[in-house]
């Protein structure tokens, strides 16, 4: 009798682990491509890595999920200032992840932990294999374009589990220039290897300080340790980012208002990268997952309108040199086309620019009475933008992604 009890149950296990295998089959059938963030050595940026990148390819209008698999020591809600917690699904036994941006999707555990995120998980290996499986199966992802796993240093159960969960998953190695990171990072290469996970490239943080002082570059660890493994290991170095004090000072109150200044070296260097990643992942700008292929979607066109000085939105509104008229078509880019704007007189911007047929206004600032004009002109106003690129606000703005901040005109 015992052993046909100890058979049931036995067999109930076996029932649920397949259950939940064919449920993590499905799941991952709608991610186009997953992307393993690892280290060899704790502390050289590997959270900040996978969180920046996430938003990143967010803000570029895919459609991302971000997955902290570091059940010991969760950094990302703390990177991105995230205090919001798992909602149950309306499915049984599923939740829905965090929603950070419209199309930026997170889970952690330090979202289940409640209101003390200072307590200690402990844990063992089957435990922990049993969350990240449920983190696959359980939560309720969309369909997306990338799938971000922020996974602890080392070649633990947590990365093991990713490989044997997810067979197509591609690594991108995080190391510092020094010589003890790099030793841990071969490490985690040669785990790769042996587990057959593709590895994406190398990423050298830490990679030497600008002095505030003389400007010159001080190499505070060592130069170019990642150049050399990834020369050595045949592999590509996506990056080498520099030391920047405004970076770990937004890092530690979860800002991200760094990643919008391009006169950053970090984030011009990041940015690089993103863009390299996107060319390796063969994914152009623009989510392709945002509808469905057989989807009727009325074709919508729009000019969206943006005040430009030097190449960047300029944040005073009513003397930028010119307006970068840009021309939608269905949620894509048409075309860009420069234009001078009249002498500045109070009503005449919003009536020449609805001459021009311009939709939406894309500002950093603007008066409550301009603001009423354009109003007035059936034309849209969105204040507190960036200063960025037109192409790439527009495109923020078209996914949704566009990250505002105050209206800095108070006139």
């Amino acid at each position: 009798m015992a052993k046909e009890q100890q058979s049931c149950g036995l067999n109930t296990h076996q029932d649920q682990h397949a259950k939940q295998d064919a449920e993590i089959k499905e799941s991952l059938k709608r991610i186009k491509h997953k992307i393993l963030v690892m280290s060899g050595k704790g502390g050289v940026g590997k959270s900040s890595v996978a969180a920046y990148l996430s938003v990143s390819l967010a803000k570029k209008g895919f459609r991302v999920g971000l997955m902290d698999v570091d059940l010991h020591g969760p950094s990302i809600p703390r990177l991105l200032g995230l205090k919001g917690t798992i909602r149950p699904s309306v499915h049984p036994d599923k939740a829905y992840p965090i929603n950070y941006l419209p199309n930026l999707e997170v889970i952690s555990i330090e979202a289940l932990l409640g209101e003390n995120k200072d307590v200690a998980t402990i844990w063992r290996g089957p435990i922990k294999i049993g969350v990240i499986r449920q983190f696959i199966s359980d939560i309720e992802w969309s369909d997306l374009d990338f799938l971000i796993i922020d996974s602890p240093p080392g070649t633990g159960d947590e990365p093991l589990t990713v490989a044997q969960t997810i067979p197509d998953a591609r690594a991108i190695v995080v190391t510092t220039p020094q010589e003890i990171s790099l030793a841990d990072v071969r490490k985690s290469i040669s785990f790769c290897r042996q587990v057959k996970m593709s590895i994406l490239g190398v990423v050298e943080n830490m990679s030497g300080l600008k002095c505030p002082h003389c400007g010159e570059s001080i190499d505070l660890f060592r130069a170019r340790g990642g150049q050399m493994i990834a020369s050595k290991e045949n592999l590509e170095l996506l990056a080498s980012l520099p030391i920047e004090p405004e970076v770990v000072s937004q890092g530690d109150a979860g800002k991200l208002d760094f990643m919008n200044d391009d006169q950053l070296p970090f984030t011009r260097e990041f940015n690089k990268m993103v863009e390299r990643i996107m060319e390796l992942s063969d994914m152009k700008q623009g989510s392709t997952s945002l509808k469905k292929k057989d989807e009727e979607v009325p074709m919508e066109k729009n000019i969206i309108a943006i005040p430009v000085a030097g190449g960047k939105l300029c944040s005073h509104f009513g003397h930028c040199e010119q307006f970068a008229l840009v021309e939608t078509e269905d949620g894509k880019i048409k075309a860009t086309t420069m234009h001078t704007p009249p002498p500045h007189e109070p009503g005449v911007l919003p009536k020449w620019l609805h001459e021009l047929g311009v939709t939406v206004v894309i500002a950093g600032g603007m008066g409550s009475r301009a603001q009423a004009l354009f109003t007035e002109n059936d034309i849209k106003v969105v204040t507190g933008a960036p200063m960025d690129s037109p192409e790439s606000l527009v495109n923020q703005y078209l996914a949704n992604t566009l990250i505002t901040g105050d209206n800095v005109c108070d006139h």
